[in-house]
């Protein structure tokens, strides 16, 4: 008899941080979700109101965007950029408008407001012997 290993996938809520620490174009919530491979950094900003949650990797190369916690905006607080190219993204979207990976996108992540907090959902694959 032979053990066989199957995977689901479960939904997976991650805090990261007070809801009222957001404004619009400031200051971001950077947090850690499960990943693959261990844990991944991911990040919710506030844009027109709305908060909106992408893993904190750039579409041209897989680094961080923000250079200093949390700074994601560009000066005037309307596009997210990345620090080490100067990608410009629509906070809304995650579409890059500008720099080297134009026309492509941030991978956005759900998010929800709970009881004040911020969480981000994340699909994570659970193993388990059948």
């Amino acid at each position: 008899m032979t053990d066989s290993i199957t995977s689901t996938w479960k939904t997976v809520w991650t805090d990261a941080g007070s809801a009222h620490d957001l404004q619009d174009g400031g200051t971001g919530l950077r947090t850690l979700i499960p990943g693959p491979g261990g844990e991944v950094s991911a990040f919710v900003v506030q844009f027109q109101g709305r908060a909106h949650a992408y893993l904190n990797r750039c579409a041209h190369v897989p680094v961080e965007l923000d250079w200093l916690e949390g700074a994601f905006f560009d000066d005037t607080g309307q596009y997210l950029v990345c620090a080490t190219h100067g990608a410009m993204y629509e906070p809304q979207s995650g579409l890059c408008v500008d720099g080297p990976c134009k026309g492509r996108s941030l991978e956005p992540l759900e998010c929800r407001i709970e009881d004040g907090r911020i969480q981000v959902r994340r699909q994570q694959r659970a193993q388990h012997e059948s």
